[in-house]
């Protein structure tokens, strides 16, 4: 059976030598006679599991002991609501980066618990840019400051960590492992697994400890971070098989020779694509080229007309998932760790002899 190359934004490709190590374990995990589908969370055999992929993870980000790496339920739309519940202290009131779709969702769940100020915003030109820092709006007396350091959905990244005085928070769920990051300029950092992480059903979240606590008594417990470090994630049932499959990946991508390595990889597979679309005067990116994503590649045709027979014509060349957000339209291929190299090669190809024919 031959391998699709799939460029979907979530949930993504996942490594094969993940997926082959999965598919070998999965009637007897480790020699139990059971899947770890089937093991319950308080089996050691589980914990030490849960141990390994919170380790291999804190030496691929380099996290120490001040942060605590929480691995949850309800996706990265559910911090939404647990950031503004944990982090907002009596001032109630919090800044946030307005750069795309994601950071609007977050705004909007956020102002349900506090005071909310869009400190800056590039709105004003459909999302295609990133505010510099210079021009933002930061209050005085918020509790901490959020921003999505990469939007999915417009193609949109941050190429520098902001510099505030407040906790930074960073939804990361697109970016998240893609290359080194030094995780001591962040309050908290949280990511949906299925981009760079794993399959969808878990979130993770590194929080400073010292930030811990702060919950007010009306929060509910699962939605409470302190509750979850106090209980290693497993307050209620974790999703097991979801946590044994990001722990694979943590693995693969030390066996990759880590985040060094996997930047170099990612930054050489952006560059071909961007490089190509740049040369052609058939397909366009709308954003900034500064702010342009290393793993969201959005594009239009010249002719949207040629859009359902671009789909058609690569899909039948098995390059999938390459259609455009529903809200934006057009083309997005998104090129995350375990798209390979070979896929963004064939895309080029393809892209190349459908302007040959089509231009």
């Amino acid at each position: 059976m031959s391998r699709a190359f799939n460029f979907c934004a979530g949930p993504a490709a996942l490594p094969e030598a993940v997926l082959r190590q999965a598919q070998e374990e999965l009637l007897d995990f480790r020699g139990t006679g059971m899947s770890v589908m089937e093991m319950s969370h308080r089996d050691q055999v589980v914990v030490e599991l849960a141990r390994r992929a919170e380790q291999d993870l804190r030496d691929l980000l380099g996290i120490s002991d001040d942060y605590a790496v929480l691995f949850l339920h309800g996706g990265a739309s559910t911090q939404f609501a647990m950031v503004p519940l944990n982090l907002m202290g009596d001032n109630g009131k919090a800044d946030y980066i307005n750069t795309g779709q994601w950071s609007s969702k977050a705004i909007k769940e956020a102002r349900r618990y506090g005071d909310i100020n869009v400190a800056a915003s590039s709105e004003d030109r459909n999302f295609s840019y990133v505010p510099p820092q210079a021009d933002w709006t930061l209050s005085a007396d918020a509790d901490y400051v959020h921003y999505c350091p990469n939007e999915t959905i417009g193609g949109l990244e941050f190429d520098f960590i902001p510099e505030v005085d407040k906790p930074l928070v960073a939804d990361m769920s697109s970016t998240i492992l893609s290359r080194p990051l030094d995780v001591n300029r962040f309050g908290l950092i949280y990511a949906g697994a299925q981009k760079n992480i794993g399959p969808a059903g878990i979130t993770l979240v590194i929080v400073r400890r010292d930030l811990l606590g702060r919950a007010g008594a009306s929060v509910p417990a699962m939605l409470n971070y302190q509750i979850h470090a106090d209980n290693d994630s497993m307050y209620n049932t974790p999703p097991t098989f979801a946590w044994y499959l990001a722990g694979l990946v943590f693995q693969w991508l030390k066996d990759q020779g880590g985040l060094t390595a996997m930047a170099a990889i990612n930054e050489r597979k952006a560059k071909r694509l961007y490089d190509f679309i740049d040369a052609s005067g058939f397909y366009s990116n709308p954003v900034e080229k500064a702010d342009r994503s290393r793993m969201n590649v959005p594009f239009v045709l010249a002719n949207s007309d040629l859009d359902k027979d671009f789909l058609d014509e690569a899909g039948a060349a098995g390059l999938h998932n390459l259609k455009g957000h529903r809200s934006v339209g057009g083309m997005r291929a998104s090129i995350y760790n375990a798209v390979p190299e070979a896929a963004v090669e064939a895309l080029v190809a393809f892209m190349a002899d459908f302007e040959k024919r089509h231009g």
